[in-house]
């Protein structure tokens, strides 16, 4: 080799020297060296393609453009690579020092290179992590390697990669990745970086359908179902449509997810299933769940197995549901008050419930304080001084909660009215068992409850929301009731005005709240219970036009201009009506004889008293008085009356289901003579025992003749 081209290739070696350098300062010169292969060969030392004919570097630089930046034939290599020894042009490089250096050109011109290469070496362990979420399902691992990572500022990548990824897979990882964005959301990753990394995908979307065809459809429910798990505000979606060019796939992506996800009827459910997840787990079922784990951990005080419960509930959008039934076991129990706060505490400490969450879980309670206290005579008090001891000890933001000092009700508060919330439950949860209209209807006019306007709109709003958290079944024998009853049109209008008005507050128990109540409106007007003008009434007074009742309103108004509506709305629910009662009550009541039964014939108190609340039927408790009064006549033996002398002393049997068994054994006495021959004369002579005791009332009559059969409920 002559000394002008050992000059040449010196001069080559030391600019490329330079250029790694630029690129990583930690490159040493020693890591330089000349391959010890022919220029010809194809492959280095270690048996990796070389970057450019006879290059002798090993180090290769992958190029983030979308064109080939494989070396051209010449060895010069393409546009983004470093180009052949002999160049002396200086396009691929930055300096400093140059007159013309501008600082913030393009991070793929500068040479301050050490963000990117941070944010590299996150994107490469993000996917990491990602596999092995795929692999594993451990979400708790998941979430302390992401906060080990310790770079809060690029997790909207994670998000971006995570969702990408799944895309490309099953539905079983498509389900884990909501999964794990819902239990990461504002624990461990910020809010504002899931809705950057959402923002990055929708934008994107041009590129994935490339390798994904089914892009559009499988983002928008990734969306919407980040707007179902709390993570995306629906606000997301306008501002997107906003930013996005009008003919790109991020445009089909917010108006599908909008669309044919967010805006079908009981979009909430389809939409948390679509993937298997919540598979047959209603919300009836997650709140039985709840009080399980609560009531177990109250036994044992294993706060450990307590936060793992609450883990494989995976509902980190509904723990509200969590604070607010732990607080009020803690108001019924005040033993175990400590121990319940002492959970709460630690769970919003380790991140198991976050603030959000534990704020709303005790604004509901609020909400609902009045009605807790038909069954809590002080429930006000307590729960003040719980928010006090919450918020004392910092796991509860005092300020953000409404003031329980100033609550009002908007409807009257005397003691009428406070009783007859609780008899009007007692009565439409008969009617869902036993499906007998007329019962419904003789317990309202025994009180004369159905002439009263407010009383009457008490009741419509009971009925609908009790009706809203069950099945189809009952949300058709409430509507077939409503066109049964005789209720003053004013109270019924305004009975749907305040469940309207409610709307939102009710949303937080039935997720499907817009498309249920909507059709009760509808189903109302087709059964000519509401006028088509009383409709439009209502949305007068309602207040708030982005409320949920708004959308309530506007749903109802959209299924009555449908074509064949009526038709289409009786059958909304399956017209089943009253007739197909989902329980048989035929086998209630044999349970219950059968419990008498064994306790008269030397069973426990206790087990008899268990048998009966895992009827779990308080409202037909009235069923139990009446077979053991009959059997006490019969066999006289009066056993019996000493079960349902304990029952009344601690609770189980209250006034008014003793006013309505005592009723109900008046009604049958003809029939009862049959066997019994001194059957009224005994019935009397209980009747008195009973007043002696405080079963029954002193007003209640004495003699069959004047009982009125239609006794409270």
């Amino acid at each position: 080799m002559d000394s002008k081209e050992d000059n040449y290739l010196a001069e080559g070696v030391d600019r490329l020297q330079i250029v790694a350098e630029d690129v990583d300062p930690s490159i040493s010169p020693l890591k330089i060296t000349m391959s010890p292969k022919s220029p010809r060969s194809p492959k280095s030392a270690h048996g990796k393609h070389v970057t450019s004919k006879g290059s002798p570097v090993k180090h290769d630089r992958h190029s983030h453009s979308p064109k080939d930046g494989r070396p051209k034939k010449g060895g010069s290599g393409g546009k983004g690579t470093w180009g052949g020894i002999l160049e002396t042009g200086d396009d691929n490089t930055v300096d400093p020092n140059d007159p013309n250096y501008d600082s913030n050109e393009d991070n793929s011109h500068s040479n301050t290179t050490k963000p990117l290469g941070v944010f590299d070496e996150y994107k490469k362990k993000a996917t990491v992590i990602v596999e092995e979420y795929f692999a594993t399902d451990d979400v708790v691992s998941t979430a302390n390697e992401l906060r080990e990572l310790d770079m809060p500022e690029y997790h909207y990548y994670f998000v971006k990669k995570l969702l990408s990824m799944a895309m490309d897979r099953h539905a079983k990882e498509k389900e884990m990745a909501a999964v794990l964005l819902s239990t990461l959301y504002a624990n461990v990753i910020d809010p504002p970086q899931f809705y950057k990394g959402f923002s990055k995908l929708v934008e994107s979307a041009d590129d994935l359908i490339v390798d994904i065809p089914d892009t559009v459809d499988v983002l928008a429910l990734f969306i919407a179902r980040a707007v179902v798990d709390d993570i995306l505000p629906p606000a997301f979606l306008t501002k997107q449509l906003g930013s996005l060019p009008k003919d790109s796939k991020g445009v089909e992506v917010i108006t599908r997810a909008e669309k044919s996800y967010l805006s079908a009827p009981l979009h909430a459910e389809i939409i948390e299933r679509k993937w298997g997840g919540s598979k047959n787990k209603t919300v009836e079922d997650v709140k039985t769940n709840i009080n399980n784990l609560l009531v177990e951990y109250i036994a044992s005080g294993d706060k450990m197995e307590a936060f793992r419960c609450i883990k494989d509930l995976k509902v980190p959008f509904f723990h509200h549901e969590i604070v607010k039934r732990a607080l009020i076991l803690a108001m019924e129990r005040r033993a175990s008050e400590d121990r319940l706060l002492d959970l709460l505490k630690e769970a919003a400490e380790e991140g198991f419930i976050n603030s959000s969450q534990m704020t709303k879980g005790f604004g509901r309670l609020i909400d609902t304080v009045d009605d807790l206290s038909l069954d809590i005579l002080s429930a006000r008090d307590i729960l003040q001084s719980l928010i006090s001891k919450a918020a004392s000890e910092g796991w509860l933001c005092a300020s953000s909660l409404k003031s329980l000092s100033f609550q009002k009700q908007k409807q009257i508060e005397d003691d009428t009215a406070r009783v007859f919330k609780l008899k009007a439950q007692y009565i439409i949860q008969e009617y869902f068992l036993s499906g007998d209209i007329l019962e419904v209807i003789s317990s309202l006019e025994s009180e004369k409850y159905n002439s009263s306007s407010e009383l009457s709109a008490m009741f419509v709003k009971k009925l609908i929301t009790i009706a809203m958290d069950r099945k189809n079944r009952e949300k058709e024998m409430a509507s077939v009731l409503l066109s049964s009853l005789s209720l003053p049109a004013d109270g019924v209008i305004n009975g749907f005005l305040m469940l309207v008005e409610s709307a939102d507050d009710t949303a937080l128990d039935i997720p499907a709240v817009v498309e249920d109540l909507a059709m009760f409106l509808a189903r109302a007007v087709v059964d000519e219970v509401l006028a088509p003008q009383q409709l439009e009434e209502i949305g007068c007074q309602l207040t708030g036009q982005d409320s949920i009742g708004s959308k309530v309103l506007q749903m109802a108004r959209s299924v009555l201009k449908a074509r064949l509506s009526g038709e289409r709305i009786l059958r909304c629910w399956g017209g089943g009506g009253s007739s197909r009662p989902g329980w048989d009550i035929e086998d209630i009541k044999d349970k219950i004889g059968k419990l008498l039964e064994e306790y008269d014939s030397g069973g426990e108190l206790r087990e008899a008293f268990c048998c009966i609340r895992e009827l779990g039927m308080p409202f037909f408790h009235h069923e139990v008085i009446k077979k053991a009064l009959v059997a006490v006549m019969e066999k006289k033996n009066e056993r019996l009356w000493g079960l349902l002398e304990h029952g009344f002393s601690v609770g189980v049997f209250t006034p008014d289901q003793m006013m309505k068994g005592f009723g109900r054994v008046a009604d049958s006495l003809d029939d009862l003579a049959l066997d019994v021959p001194d059957a009224e004369q005994q019935f009397t002579r209980y009747v008195e025992r009973a007043k002696a005791a405080s079963w029954l009332d002193s007003s209640f009559p004495a003699t069959r003749y004047v009982i009125q059969t239609g006794a409270c409920s």
